[in-house]
């Protein structure tokens, strides 16, 4: 059997289980969030091996087919993977599958599932910043009639939006296709997650400015209480375009 013959899901993890380099399994994406599953869902799998021990699965590295793909990784790189990176949500909310360090393959993915507090500040810093800079560059060219570029720029500020409520909420954000699951699940405190969802959908697909600015004054409110104000008086005078108008 080469590495990219067919291979069930359960066949690898009985194949994997047998062999003592294997330290952990770790089941990744849809199936690892309940009710995510389709038809077309696959098993992504880390693998993750001992650190300097040899071992014959690693003909399987990238094996990819339509049932399973496996990622297989030394204990060191596993430590390592998505801190920080894209892939540090899969992590977070992936299922341990077979775990030989006593629980030790489990409280890696828990720390990766929650920034310490001076990874949360710092970024959280850096992304409000930048929602305010998309934020500004919408209502901006909303106002000097660029209608492509507001639209466009207020994507991307809800882009932004997202990864600083997560950061500030100590949690990596998750992709676009779990975000509702997400939120259903583990809300953010504060915000009522139906009109958080209502006003990203709005403002991604119209650019609604009024919108915009509304939600601004309850980010502002937020960040100014999580220690970030000195960020948006960095702003200066342009704040004033970013929140609500008279009138």
């Amino acid at each position: 059997m080469t590495a990219q013959q067919p291979l069930a899901y359960d066949a690898f993890v009985q194949l994997a289980a047998a062999d003592s380099a294997v330290v952990g399994l770790v089941l990744k994406g849809s199936r690892a969030h309940d009710g995510m599953t389709t038809r077309h869902s696959d098993h992504d799998l880390y693998v993750v091996l001992a650190d300097d021990v040899r071992t014959d699965l690693t003909r399987f590295a990238g094996h990819r087919t339509l049932e399973l793909d496996l990622v297989l990784v030394s204990l060191t790189e596993f430590r390592a993977a998505g801190m920080p990176g894209f892939e540090r949500y899969a992590l977070a909310r992936a299922q341990v599958v077979l775990d030989r360090l006593d629980g030790g393959i489990a409280r890696i993915l828990a720390d990766k599932a929650r920034l310490g507090a001076d990874e949360a500040f710092e970024v959280s810093s850096g992304w409000l910043d930048a929602y305010a800079n998309s934020l500004y560059r919408s209502v901006k060219n909303h106002r000097d009639g660029q209608a492509l570029a507001a639209l466009l720029d207020a994507a991307e500020s809800v882009r932004c939006l997202l990864e600083l409520l997560f950061a500030l909420d100590h949690r990596p954000r998750p992709y676009n296709k779990y975000l509702e699951w997400e939120l259903a699940r583990h809300p953010l405190p504060g915000w009522d997650t139906d009109v958080l969802l209502r006003a990203v959908e709005r403002i991604s697909a119209s650019g609604d400015v009024f919108l915009q600015r509304h939600l601004f004054t309850l980010v502002e409110a937020t960040v100014r209480e999580a220690g970030h104000g000195e960020v948006l008086d960095a702003w200066g005078d342009d704040l004033y375009l970013m929140r609500p108008q008279r009138g």
